[in-house]
């Protein structure tokens, strides 16, 4: 006989109602359904499909909605909370899963927030309590899809997997694409499973890609006197700054090159937002 383990899918027969549960058994054992767990009405004799799990006490019980993520299968897991234990996750079950803070980066700060996605599979520890456990490098050279050439300039929607001080390891969301960003391609870190938007800058040999977070020149261009303009409203309209204004002022104020915030000042002037008169630069 196979010994019933928290974290399986079972079928077993429906033995009698008690009150606000049912009771099933394999024949062996009788394995409690709350009433709340169960999708559909249930008839004594037949035989349901049930996903297994230890209460607080270690015992097993069963509920009807079974996970879209097992053990041994990956997926994307939605955060719906976060404490100092980790992030806990919506497996689609009626079992939220803990991801331990120690299986997270060592930042807090890049944890993932409520909402963001983890891509994990399910674990039992020797209570028999279910924990998530996030994607390995060698798992994930198992599962990513190669990509091809055309791909290069093309804008992927990803989360990151793994977090590293020279980058981050992001998977694609709709293909498992496996793009590194370096953190030169980046304006700030990502957390770990937040959604981003990478831009494809190279196809590698291995079908891995690397990518880019930073827009491209002439949407910086955009955000660029976007930032200007946003100064310029928060000074009162008028500020010290414009084409004589040194490098290094520039760098310290806007943090961006000379050259950048001349482009910025010349996109600003064509919209008919600003004028330079006398050293200054004004919102018309």
């Amino acid at each position: 006989m196979n010994e019933l383990q928290s974290g399986q899918v079972v079928e077993l027969t429906v033995l009698e109602e008690q009150g606000s549960r049912w009771l099933l058994t394999d024949g062996h054992i009788e394995i409690p359904l709350n009433s709340s767990d169960v999708q559909a009405p249930l008839t004594i004799g037949e035989r349901i499909k049930v996903f297994l799990y230890a209460d607080r006490r270690g015992n097993l019980q069963a509920t009807s909605a079974i996970p879209e993520i097992l053990q041994g299968e990956y997926g994307w897991a939605r955060v719906i909370k976060v404490t100092k234990e980790g992030a806990f996750v919506d497996i689609g079950s009626s079992r939220e899963v803990l991801v331990k803070g120690e299986d997270l980066p060592p930042l807090e700060s890049v944890w993932p927030e409520v909402g963001d996605h983890l891509f994990l599979t399910l674990r039992t520890d020797r209570n028999g309590d279910l924990f998530g456990r996030l994607i390995t490098e060698e798992k994930v050279n198992e599962l990513y899809e190669g990509a091809f050439e055309d791909m290069h300039n093309k804008n992927i929607k990803a989360r990151p997997y793994r977090l590293l001080p020279v980058g981050s390891f992001l998977l694609g969301i709709e293909e498992p694409y496996r793009i590194f960003v370096h953190e030169s391609e980046m304006e700030a870190e990502p957390r770990l499973g937040q959604e981003v938007e990478v831009r494809i800058i190279a196809v590698k040999e291995d079908g891995s890609l690397n990518g880019s977070m930073l827009p491209r020149k002439h949407e910086r261009l955009g955000q660029d006197a976007q930032a200007v303009y946003e100064y310029l409203q928060s000074v009162g309209g008028k500020m010290p700054f414009g084409d004589k204004s040194t490098p290094e002022e520039i760098t310290e104020m806007f943090h961006m090159s000379k050259g950048a915030f001349k482009r910025a000042l010349g996109t600003l002037m064509k919209a008919g937002k600003i004028k330079q008169q006398d050293g200054w630069t004004e919102i018309l």
